[in-house]
C-alpha cells in the first residue's frame, strides 16, 4: 500500500457517519482535516529541531507551539459532529489567534506574521459558504485594525531578534504564507475537479436511467411544448424522440384528451404540486422491417405524472406560470382494457341477473297456466259421472288438455334447445338440401294458425333457388320460429310475408309482418335469451322469449347474419343471410344488425299467397 492510500484510509476512518456516503461532502471534510493534521504534526516534529538550534524558548514561543494543537482539536470536532461550517469558523479563529500572538510578539503590523492574516479569508473560501467567508474576512480586518492601533500607540514590546532579522523574518513570513495559500489553491482546485467529476458521474447515471427505463421521462413547458424526452419514447410511441420535441407529442394526443393534458401541465407548473392524468396517445404501428415508414397508427392509453422542476416554488408568484415541468409517461393500455373488461363483465352479470328475473316471471306464467288447465280439466273428466259430462264436453276438455300439454312441451323443448346451444352440445349435421320445399312446408304448417288469427300468410319462394349446404333441421327450426313469431305479434287483418332469394353466395330469407313492431330501446336486446319486447306485466302474448335467441344461435352456427328492422305499430322485418356453403363458427353467436328504417321493403310481385278456406 502507498503512503497516500494509508493517509486516505486514516482520513476516511475519521469521517463522520453522516457524510461517508456523500462523495462531495466527504471530499470537503478530508480536504479540511488533512492539511491541519499534517501541519500540526509537522510543527510538533520540528519543535525539537527548533529547540536544538534556538535553545530554551521563551513564553511566547511555547504558547505559539501550544496553539498549534488547535487544528487538531478542530479536526477532532469535525470528525465527531460532522458540522462543517462550525469547524470552518473555529479554524478561522484559531488561525487568526495564532497570527495575532506571533505578530504582537514580533513587531505588530510590521511583523512577518501579519501577512498571514490574508490567508484567513482564503482558507475560509474552501467552505463554499458566503457567511463563513464574510466572517473570516471581518475577523482578518479586525485583527489588522488592532495591530495597526497597537503599533501606532507603541503599546507593543520591542523584539531585538525581530528587529535584527526583520528582513529575513519578513521573507520567511511571505514565503510561508504563499506556500500555504498555494496549498489552499490546490485544495480548492481538487475540490472543484472532484465536484465536476461527480457531476459528470451523476449525469451519466441519470442519463443511463433515462435511456433504459421503460417509462418515458420528458421535460415540458407549461404550454405542453417538449424540451426533452427520453429515448424510451421510440418504443412507446413508435416514433424517434426528435419528432416529439416542441409540439410533436401534443399533436399525438387524442383531440378529446388535449384539454386534460394541457391542464395537468399548467396546474403542475403554476401550483407547484404533482399532477396525474390519463389520456390517449397515437402510436405508429410498423409492420414489416421498414421502420422508416409506419404502416398504420393506433391509440394507446398512457398515464402521465408531472411535477414542477423546482419544488420550493412560491405559489403566489406569477413567474411560476413559466416554470418547466418534468413528466413520466407510462403505458396503461392493458390496465384500461382490464377495466373495460371488468365493466363489461359487470354489465353482463347485471344482464344475466335481469334475464334470470325475466325467466322466473315468464316461466311462472308459461308453466302455471297450462298446468292449471291440465289439472282442472282432468279433474272434471275424473268426476264426469258426478258432473254428468256428455261426449261433446269430454272431447272439448280432452282437446284443451292436449293443447296445454303441447304448449308445455314446446316450452320445455325451447329451454332444452337453448341450453344445448349455449353449452355447445347442439350438433349441426350439414348436408345439401333444397330450401324452397322446406320453406313451403313450414308455411303450410303454420297456415292454419294464421287463418285462425285472421292473418294473410304470403310466401315468395322462386323455383330456381339453388341448393344450400347446411342442416335442414336447423333451417326448418329457423323458419318455424320466425314465422310463428310474426303471426303471434300481428293483429287480426294483418299480413305476414316470407320471401327468399339469393344475393351473391348467400341465401336471403325475409320474414315481414304488419304487427305491433318493436320499440327502438328494445331493438338492441333482440336475440337475448328470455327477452321479450315490452314489460313483462304488459305482455299480451304467451311465450318464453327463446324463439329469436334460438334463431340467432342457429344462424351464427352456420356463419350467417341476422338483421332486424322495426317500427312501432308498423311491423317488423327480420332478414337472415345464410351462406350457400356451410361455414361453421367457433362461437355460436352471430353479428346482428339492428336498424329502424323510414320505409319498409315491399313484397315481391311474384308472391304466392297461401290460404285455406274454412
Amino acid at each position: 500500500m502507498t503512503v497516500s492510500t494509508i493517509i486516505r484510509d486514516c482520513l476516511d476512518a475519521m469521517l463522520h457517519p453522516s457524510v461517508r456516503y456523500d462523495a462531495l461532502t466527504s471530499a470537503r471534510h478530508r480536504a479540511f482535516m488533512a492539511p491541519r493534521l499534517l501541519g500540526s504534526l509537522a510543527a510538533f516534529a520540528a519543535f525539537p529541531v527548533y529547540l536544538a538550534l534556538r535553545g530554551a524558548p521563551n513564553a511566547i514561543e511555547v504558547a505559539a507551539f501550544a496553539w498549534l494543537m488547535a487544528p487538531i482539536l478542530v479536526s477532532y470536532f469535525l470528525s465527531r459532529t460532522g458540522r462543517y461550517e462550525s469547524a470552518q469558523v473555529l479554524s478561522s479563529i484559531a488561525l487568526a489567534g495564532l497570527v495575532m500572538m506571533m505578530a504582537i510578539s514580533t513587531g505588530g503590523i510590521n511583523s512577518f506574521a501579519a501577512i498571514w492574516l490574508v490567508v484567513v479569508p482564503i482558507e475560509a473560501a474552501l467552505s463554499a459558504s458566503r457567511r463563513i467567508v464574510a466572517f473570516a474576512s471581518a475577523l482578518a480586518l479586525s485583527c489588522v485594525s488592532i495591530l495597526i492601533v497597537l503599533t501606532s500607540l507603541d503599546w507593543l514590546p520591542v523584539s531585538e531578534a525581530g528587529v535584527a532579522g526583520h528582513g529575513a523574518f519578513m521573507a520567511f513570513g511571505i514565503a510561508s504564507a504563499t506556500i500555504y495559500a498555494a496549498g489552499l489553491a490546490f485544495g480548492a482546485e481538487s475540490l472543484a475537479r472532484t465536484s465536476v467529476s461527480l457531476l459528470y458521474v451523476e449525469e451519466d447515471r441519470y442519463r443511463l436511467l433515462a435511456r433504459n427505463m421503460s417509462d418515458v421521462i420528458s421535460r415540458h413547458r407549461n404550454n405542453g411544448a417538449v424540451q426533452f424526452i427520453s429515448p424510451a419514447a421510440a418504443a412507446l410511441i413508435g416514433a424517434p424522440a426528435q419528432r416529439l420535441l416542441g409540439h410533436g407529442l401534443f399533436d399525438r394526443v387524442h383531440v378529446a384528451d388535449r384539454p386534460a393534458y394541457l391542464t395537468a401541465l399548467s396546474d403542475a407548473a403554476r401550483g407547484g404540486e404533482a399532477r396525474s392524468v390519463e389520456f390517449r396517445l397515437r402510436r405508429d404501428v410498423v409492420r414489416g422491417n421498414d421502420r422508416m415508414r409506419p404502416s398504420g397508427a393506433e391509440f394507446i392509453w398512457v398515464e402521465m405524472r408531472c411535477r414542477p422542476m423546482e419544488q420550493d416554488v412560491d405559489t403566489s408568484s406569477s413567474a411560476n406560470a413559466d416554470a418547466e415541468v418534468v413528466a413520466v409517461l407510462r403505458d396503461v393500455t392493458d390496465r384500461k382494457l382490464q377495466e373495460e373488461a371488468l365493466a363489461q363483465a359487470r354489465i353482463e352479470a347485471e344482464r344475466a341477473d335481469a334475464s334470470k328475473t325475466r325467466f322466473l316471471a315468464t316461466m311462472s306464467h308459461e308453466l302455471r297456466t297450462p298446468l292449471n288447465a291440465i289439472i282442472g280439466f282432468s279433474d272434471m273428466l275424473v268426476q264426469e259421472e258426478l258432473m254428468m259430462l256428455d261426449a261433446t264436453k269430454r272431447k272439448e276438455y280432452a282437446q284443451l288438455i292436449n293443447d296445454s300439454g303441447q304448449h308445455l312441451l314446446s316450452v320445455v323443448n325451447g329451454i332444452l334447445d337453448m341450453s344445448k346451444l349455449e353449452s355447445g352440445n347442439f350438433e349441426i349435421s350439414p348436408e345439401p338440401f333444397a330450401p324452397r320445399p322446406a320453406l313451403i312446408n313450414c308455411c303450410n304448417l303454420l297456415a292454419l294458425k294464421a287463418r285462425e288469427n285472421g292473418i294473410d300468410l304470403i310466401t315468395d319462394a322462386p323455383k330456381d333457388l339453388p341448393e344450400v349446404n347446411g342442416d335442414p333441421r336447423a333451417f326448418r327450426q329457423i323458419l318455424l320460429n320466425l314465422v310463428s313469431n310474426a303471426i303471434k305479434f300481428t293483429e287480426r287483418g294483418g299480413s305476414v310475408t316470407v320471401a327468399a332469394g339469393v344475393e351473391g353466395s348467400r341465401l336471403m330469407l325475409r320474414v315481414s309482418d304488419t304487427g305491433v313492431g318493436i320499440a327502438s330501446d328494445d331493438l338492441a336486446r333482440i336475440g337475448d335469451p328470455f327477452f321479450q319486447a315490452g314489460k313483462t306485466y304488459q305482455r299480451r302474448h304467451e311465450g318464453t322469449g327463446l324463439g329469436l335467441s334460438i334463431v340467432k344461435s342457429l344462424v351464427g352456427m352456420h356463419g350467417g347474419e341476422m338483421q332486424v328492422q322495426s317500427r312501432i305499430d308498423e311491423g317488423t322485418t327480420i332478414t337472415i343471410a345464410l351462406p350457400l356453403e356451410f361455414t361453421p363458427q367457433a362461437e355460436h353467436v352471430s353479428n346482428i344488425a339492428i336498424l329502424n328504417p323510414a320505409a319498409r321493403t315491399a313484397p315481391s310481385d311474384q308472391a304466392h299467397q297461401v290460404k285455406k278456406s274454412a
